[in-house]
């Protein structure tokens, strides 16, 4: 079993940066995909993105590409970058793992593990 746990959320601007970080309790992370996701009050959860298992391939929602940079840092720990953040961008973020790690997914079904989940809000 794989314990994820999200940390880095909080208030911020509109316009502003935040880094979440998602540590594997127990586990190293090298074998596998990683991704985050993110569900917003009244709405589902959607994809923001996915790193496979050496980082070699990473996709991203076009509603955050070329704005958020997701990377696997040490094994253990894999980070979202957030840059030019806006009011559409508030909402929980999940940290999500699954072993089948040579490709990417934006699929949610696809992750077998999840964590508790990090509040992000950006402000106007």
């Amino acid at each position: 079993q794989v314990q994820l746990v999200e940390s880095g959320g909080g208030l911020v601007q509109a316009g502003g940066s935040l880094r979440l970080s998602c540590v594997a309790s127990a586990h190293t992370l090298s074998t596998y995909r990683m991704g985050w996701f993110r569900q917003a009050p009244g709405k589902e959860r959607e994809f923001v993105a996915s790193i496979n298992w050496n980082g070699a391939s990473t996709k991203y929602a076009d509603s955050v590409n070329g704005r958020f940079t997701i990377s696997k840092k040490n094994n253990t720990m894999v980070s979202l970058q957030m840059g030019s953040l806006k009011p559409d961008d508030t909402a929980v973020y999940y940290c999500a793992a699954d072993r089948r790690s040579w490709v990417v997914s934006d699929i949610a079904s696809e992750y077998a593990y999840w964590g508790q989940g990090t509040q992000v809000t950006v402000s106007s």
